[in-house]
């Protein structure tokens, strides 16, 4: 019991002064790190900011040197070009921290973009995993049986050459027979062609054309008018019956 209430005094003032440092230094609050795009964005800021303020010494120095020109050697141009110096030493100040902040806006953006790659292997493992674990899904499946797969290619296979079989015999001609030599076919071609060749020699070697080089004229065109062809139409309509004469001819007809 002892020890206990021992352990607990010591327990109680230990919390005594840590609730005193507390109370006398307060408490580290905990501060969120920026983002690299805020980074970013801040040191754009800044260098624009920086710009600017070069562009005025730049009109400010063209300013002072126009003076320097226009005052005559003395106590006034000097003191115009301490001016212009004081201006030119703030400038280059301005410049180097420019040069700064782009050197820091380099290494944040090749952090970026060494995060973005980082993010994008990390995306890309995970769907390599998840197409991988759905490849061996699938071949778990009965139809991925090789044996089967080779067994139905065999078959694809006997079932298109017996087709190529079919189709020959239907294309086969009925009335050609099959004692037929095709062979002596192209021979008894070969001789035909050389039958005409001498006889086209022959021709041309007595001096006549063969006919169907030759370039006949045309028969002319016959000047009698063709059977059943229609008489010249004539000059003159005729004119139509009058009425007596049409009297005429029915009262003969009733006779």
């Amino acid at each position: 019991k002892k020890i206990t209430s021992l352990y607990l005094l010591k327990r109680q003032s230990l919390h005594e002064k840590s609730a005193t440092m507390k109370r006398l230094f307060g408490v580290k609050k905990t501060v969120e790190a920026p983002s690299l795009e805020d980074t970013t964005s801040k040191l754009d800021t800044r260098a624009t900011s920086i710009d600017q303020k070069i562009k005025v010494l730049d009109q400010q120095l063209a300013k002072q040197r126009d003076q320097i020109k226009k005052i005559r050697p003395g106590p006034s141009q000097d003191a115009v070009k301490k001016r212009a110096l004081l201006i030119l030493k703030q400038k280059k100040m301005y410049e180097h921290q420019r040069d700064q902040l782009y050197s820091q806006q380099y290494n944040i953006d090749s952090v970026a973009f060494a995060t973005e790659n980082a993010k994008a292997t990390v995306d890309t493992v995970r769907a390599m995993k998840a197409a991988s674990k759905e490849l061996k899904t699938q071949f778990k499946q009965k139809e991925f049986d090789i044996d089967k797969i080779d067994s139905l290619n065999d078959q694809m296979a006997d079932l298109l050459e017996y087709n190529e079989e079919v189709q020959e015999v239907l294309g086969q001609s009925y009335t050609t027979p099959e004692d037929i030599d095709e062979d002596g076919l192209m021979d008894e071609l070969d001789a035909l062609e050389l039958d005409l060749e001498e006889d086209l020699e022959n021709e041309i070697g007595n001096g006549e054309i063969p006919s169907y080089l030759r370039d006949d004229p045309l028969p002319a065109a016959p000047e009698e008018k063709p059977l059943g062809a229609m008489p010249n139409p004539p000059n003159e309509v005729p004119e139509a019956p009058t009425t007596d004469v049409v009297q005429q001819k029915e009262t003969a007809e009733k006779a």
